[in-house]
C-alpha cells in the first residue's frame, strides 16, 4: 500500500529490505546495483489506469520512454529555446523515484508533502548511496540536479517536460479507449490537457482530443473543457493535490 501511518512512516530502507534477493549493494564503484534497481520501473504499473480495470497497462518506464521520444520532436520554433538533450534526460528521470515509492495518485490518501518527501528521499538514495562512488559521483549528481529542476518547474526546459508528461497521458487515454472500443470512458483524464502551458504542445493535445471526439462520434462520453466536467468533485481533488502542475 502507498499510505502509511505516523507510527510506521514510509522509509526507503523498509522498501529495499523487501526486494527479492535483498537490498542492493550501496557505496559501490560499479553502477550495476543501480541498473538492477531500474528494473522496477519496467514492472511497476501506472496506477491511474488500474482504477478503471486496466490491469496490464503501461509501466512507469513505458510512460517515460514515449515522453523521451516526444521531447525530440519539439518543433523548431520551440526547440531553438530548449536544451533538447537535457529535456530528454529529464523525461527519463522525472519519475525515477517511483521505482521505490510507487505511482501515488490523488485517491491514495498520501499528502502531497509526504509524496514529495518520499520521492526526494528515494532520489537521494539512488544518487548518493547507489551512485555516489560511480564516476566520482558525477553521474548521480547530474541525475539528482535534473530531477530537481523538473520538480521545481521554473525553467522553460522543465515546463516543456511537464507539458510532455501531460500530452503523453492524453495520448494513452485515447489509446486505451480505442482498445476497449467505446466500452471504457476515460474522460476523467481529459482535464490534463487544459493544464498544458506551451502553445506548441497545446496544438498536439488539441489534435489528439479531436481524434477522441471523432472516435466517440455522437455517443455520450465524459470530457472536461474548462467549463464543464461530469466529475467536478474528483477534478477539484486532483487540482488541489497537484496545484495544476503535475499529473502523476
Amino acid at each position: 500500500m502507498n499510505g502509511s501511518s505516523t507510527k510506521d512512516p514510509w522509509a526507503v530502507e523498509k522498501v529495499v529490505a523487501s526486494i527479492p534477493g535483498g537490498p542492493p549493494q550501496v557505496d559501490s564503484s560499479s553502477p550495476v546495483p543501480f541498473f538492477h534497481m531500474l528494473e522496477r520501473l519496467k514492472t511497476t504499473k501506472r496506477e491511474g489506469w488500474r482504477r478503471f480495470g486496466i490491469k496490464t497497462g503501461e509501466s512507469i518506464s513505458d510512460h517515460m520512454y514515449r515522453m523521451a521520444i516526444i521531447t525530440m520532436c519539439a518543433p523548431p520554433s520551440l526547440a531553438a529555446k530548449l536544451n533538447i538533450p537535457k529535456c530528454t534526460k529529464m523525461a527519463l528521470i522525472h519519475d525515477m523515484a517511483e521505482a521505490l515509492v510507487g505511482d501515488i495518485t490523488p485517491v491514495d490518501g498520501v499528502a502531497k508533502h509526504e509524496k514529495s518527501r518520499r520521492e526526494a528521499t528515494t532520489m537521494d538514495y539512488f544518487t548518493k548511496s547507489l551512485l555516489g562512488k560511480v564516476n566520482g559521483g558525477m553521474t548521480g549528481q547530474e541525475i539528482r540536479a535534473v530531477w530537481q529542476e523538473y520538480e521545481d518547474s521554473e525553467t522553460l526546459d522543465s515546463k516543456f517536460v511537464h507539458d510532455v508528461d501531460k500530452i503523453e497521458l492524453v495520448l494513452q487515454m485515447v489509446e486505451y479507449e480505442r482498445v476497449h472500443n467505446q466500452k471504457l470512458d476515460l474522460g476523467e483524464f481529459s482535464w490534463v490537457a487544459t493544464r498544458i502551458v506551451l502553445p506548441e504542445v497545446k496544438a498536439w493535445a488539441d489534435e489528439v482530443l479531436k481524434e477522441r471526439e471523432d472516435f466517440w462520434g455522437g455517443k455520450y462520453h465524459s470530457f472536461y473543457d474548462g467549463d464543464n466536467f461530469v466529475e467536478d468533485k474528483l477534478l477539484a481533488q486532483k487540482l488541489n493535490y497537484y496545484g495544476g502542475e503535475d499529473t502523476n
